[in-house]
């Protein structure tokens, strides 16, 4: 039934979560660093 996706002990499982939560850790970064830039300088920087 889950062929496709093989959840067990390849290889390939490995990479794809360590890839996804590498992902998900750098955008969970950039949007801290977004908001908290978004924070200090409210109305100096508008740059884009």
């Amino acid at each position: 039934m889950f062929q496709g996706i093989a959840l067990y002990n390849s290889n390939a499982t490995i990479i794809m979560v360590a890839v996804f939560g590498i992902v998900c850790l750098v955008l969970i970064g950039i949007l801290i660093n977004f908001m908290s830039t978004k924070t200090k300088n409210e109305s100096d920087s508008e740059e884009d």
